[in-house]
């Protein structure tokens, strides 16, 4: 990515509440392991702090043993859609594995690109198609996250808000669930556990 679309992307995301985000820093490095970049970063953006959230859910989520693959195959984070992050994502992951597994990061342009991910970033711009991608992702071993309103209501697994200035959880345990995965107590501790049919 060039640098000026970087910082349009930066300035664009905005800035949570330097306060309410040492809090936040502090409960993810505890829990986390939070990278060191944003640790270090008194005010790191909305988009820090989602990113790292990304990267952080494929420690605590595990996957059925035909997804688990070998650990020489990387683990996947897939972008469907515009995406926000701008560099950030792949600067969150660079370097980073999991299980002596390393991450890499995928535009997709369709959900029938995700059937390798482990997680899939689904953007606010497919909000409008969201029932179809998330119907053609049924069965599917792929941790499904967004940032759109009611979307663990609609059958996402989990959902990033942004309430009082800090990015929430919203769980749907029993999609993720569906699909074979298994989201660790730790990580549904830190959530709001929404049901499918909530209104």
């Amino acid at each position: 990515m060039q640098s000026s679309a970087h910082s349009s992307r930066k300035s664009s995301a905005g800035v949570v509440g330097p306060s309410r985000v040492r809090r936040w820093i502090a409960l993810l490095a505890f829990l986390f392991g939070l990278f060191e970049a944003a640790a270090a970063d008194p005010e790191p953006s909305e988009y820090q702090v989602k990113a790292a959230f990304l990267f952080n859910f494929a420690k605590f989520v595990d996957w059925p043993a035909r997804k688990s693959g070998e650990t020489n195959t990387p683990m996947v984070i897939g972008v469907l859609g515009v995406d926000p992050f701008g560099a950030l994502l792949e600067e969150t992951v660079k370097d980073q594995n999991i299980g002596g597994r390393r991450l890499v990061i995928r535009a997709l342009s369709t959900a029938d690109e995700a059937g390798d991910c482990h997680v899939l970033f689904i953007s606010r711009s497919e909000r409008n198609r969201l029932k179809p991608l998330l119907a053609s992702l049924k069965g599917k071993a792929v941790l499904t996250v967004s940032e759109s309103k009611g979307f663990a209501q609609e059958g996402g697994m989990i959902n990033l808000v942004v309430l009082n200035g800090s990015v929430k959880l919203e769980i749907n345990p029993a999609a993720a669930e569906e699909a074979g995965l298994k989201i660790s107590s730790k990580l549904l501790s830190l959530a709001r556990i929404i049901k499918s049919s909530e209104r």
